[in-house]
């Protein structure tokens, strides 16, 4: 498969036809090891201005994703590999859902979908984990809306502090060891 680098995080897809297979994403697991965020994706879709948008996320368990939501769209994902937990909070910042996650054979969820636009996090519970993410696009990076309530993203050491109180409170016990 071909790609172009938009980021140090962010590969897009340049074939005609989007064939992904495992060693597609076994480069992006490095790339999200070595990522200041921690994680990396690809993206299926060719332009931020695509009404549907498709993405490949490799997700390292030392990750930061701020609680966030995205008015106006739904979003679904399915892990591909490895083991999370989606926790989805009220408006306040109380959890509302907790969703462990993992691929097919796991026994856990390995879909879901959110209609609404509602906070949302995720937990790693494996070293790693690769998740499908689709989503309505078009894409603007103003659009995301971060929860008051936790430390933004750029505060990675408060962020997987806040996680680690996250997961002791909402989720134990949680850790799955994965293959």
């Amino acid at each position: 498969m071909r790609t172009a680098r938009i980021s140090d995080e962010v590969l897009v897809a340049s074939d005609r036809t989007v064939k992904v297979a495992r060693e597609d994403l076994a480069p992006l697991k490095g790339v999200a090891r070595r990522a200041p965020r921690r994680r990396s994706r690809l993206c299926a879709h060719k332009s931020a201005q695509n009404p549907l948008h498709e993405m490949f996320i490799v997700l390292d368990r030392d990750t930061y994703v701020g609680p966030h939501r995205h008015p106006g769209k739904s979003e679904s994902f399915h892990v591909v590999e490895g083991a999370l937990t989606v926790v989805v909070f009220a408006e306040d910042g109380r959890v509302d859902e907790v969703i462990p996650m993992g691929d097919y054979h796991s026994g856990r969820a390995f879909y879901y979908r959110l209609e609404e636009a509602a906070y949302h996090t995720v937990l790693l519970d494996s070293d790693l984990a690769i998740i499908h993410e689709t989503t309505s696009g078009p894409f603007a990076p103003g659009q995301t809306e971060f929860a008051p309530w936790a430390p933004p993203e750029t505060d990675e050491e408060r962020g997987r502090a806040y996680l680690r109180d996250l997961a002791r409170s909402a989720c134990p016990p949680r850790r799955l060891e994965v293959g």
